[in-house]
């Protein structure tokens, strides 16, 4: 039988090789405040489950006094889960290992009809495909989508940049496809939603640009529109029912802003978004291309163009004020850009991070870092993190039952 406190201290020890915070026995030991065997212990019962790999033969570092520690590492064939995400621009499916890593991934690009369901039956339908290629064992699904999610149905609130209608209960859809799937669950199917910034926002905490942040703000757009999410001390920052950190319908231009989905006019979500900057640089958007996709080439082949140039300028400017009015309501330690804002960080590094001191009360004395994100599809992989949280919490429970 094992021992309670070994079992209690599975959980913990996954996280911290899942986070990477414990790449060798020796560190888990400390981390987790028990004796070395106990730590052996749950590595060996973690390694069992196929979820870790532990190194048999470890070697001394260089300069390295004592015995050398095993190394511990996800297992990189060991289960995974099934994350998607929903866009303006079509979905994509993937398979997502421990530690983030994206095992295999299918884009599925399509026009998002009405009726939720069509699209979920074909992400699920993608992820089914996935399995059957790869033969890995499943332990669940996650799925992002552009829309708050209110908690604790799981209903899309306001999925702006999509035909659904507002709360549709894009959870029990997305279960609902799972179980008709026939795809072979190592445990009851269970099917998490979440809205895509805090997911790439969890994502980067965890495995990304924000790992070590105790308080970190993430802005970022998608294929339209701006999202953006908070994660206290390795949490997500919610609200009451899930719908903080609507970040996109801050007002920051409001004398000649255009007009918002929401009603409002200069907000965040159509000023720096993908659609802002081409309009701004006089370019009209084609069909052939996504138009994160088409604003990122803009950006990265055009810059020398002055009508380019000033279009960066003026996008910069007005996400500098968005960033600085969130500085100074929320005094995080790091702020982190995705999508199109990262591109724009990359291009005028100095002019955004100028004007979030300006115009922050603590950006000057503070000096918060505004980096770039570093994870490709962190949606997905921050879907995948909402999956694989049952496992992170009782690897034992979850998997044998």
């Amino acid at each position: 039988m094992r021992p309670e406190r070994g079992r209690s201290a599975l959980g913990p020890a996954l996280e911290l090789v899942h986070t990477g915070r414990a790449p060798t026995r020796a560190v888990l030991t400390a981390e987790l405040g028990v004796t070395r065997a106990t730590a052996g212990a749950v590595a060996a019962e973690l390694a069992a489950l196929g979820l870790i790999t532990v190194d048999s033969r470890p070697a001394a570092a260089p300069g390295h006094q004592g015995r050398p520690s095993h190394g511990l590492s996800v297992n990189p064939d060991g289960p995974v889960v099934l994350a998607a995400q929903v866009h303006a621009d079509g979905f994509r499916a993937a398979l997502v290992g421990l530690g983030g890593h994206i095992v295999a991934t299918a884009p599925g690009c399509m026009t998002v009809p009405a009726d939720p369901a069509h699209v979920l039956a074909a992400v699920v339908e993608e992820g089914a495909e996935l399995l059957r290629a790869t033969g890995r064992t499943c332990v669940g699904a996650g799925l992002a989508v552009p829309s708050a999610v209110a908690e604790p149905d799981g209903e899309a609130l306001n999925p702006l940049h999509l035909a659904w209608p507002a709360g549709a209960p894009v959870r029990r859809i997305f279960h609902e496809c799972l179980t008709g799937s026939g795809i072979e669950f190592a445990a009851a199917p269970r099917a998490f939603t979440g809205n895509d910034v805090n997911l790439a926002a969890l994502a980067e905490h965890r495995h990304g640009a924000g790992r070590g942040s105790a308080h970190l703000l993430c802005v970022a757009t998608g294929h339209r529109g701006v999202g953006g999410a908070l994660v206290l001390d390795g949490r997500l920052h919610t609200g009451s029912a899930g719908l903080a950190l609507e970040v996109g319908h801050l007002t920051v231009n409001p004398d000649e802003g255009l007009p918002c989905h929401c009603g409002g006019r200069g907000c965040l979500d159509v000023e720096t978004d993908p659609l802002a900057l081409l309009t701004a640089a006089g370019r009209a958007p084609g069909p052939e291309v996504s138009l994160l996709q088409q604003a990122r080439e803009l950006v990265r082949d055009e810059y020398a163009d002055p009508a380019v140039a000033a279009a960066v300028a003026l996008v910069v400017d007005r996400l500098g004020l968005g960033l600085a009015g969130l500085v100074n309501i929320l005094n995080p330690d790091r702020i982190i850009l995705g999508g199109l804002h990262q591109v724009l960080l990359a291009a005028a590094p100095e002019r955004l991070r100028a004007v979030v001191a300006d115009r922050s009360l603590w950006g000057r004395s503070g000096g918060v870092p505004v980096l770039e994100c570093t994870l490709d599809h962190n949606s997905l992989v921050g879907a995948a993190e909402l999956a694989w949280q049952p496992v992170l919490d009782d690897p034992l429970g979850v998997l044998e039952g």
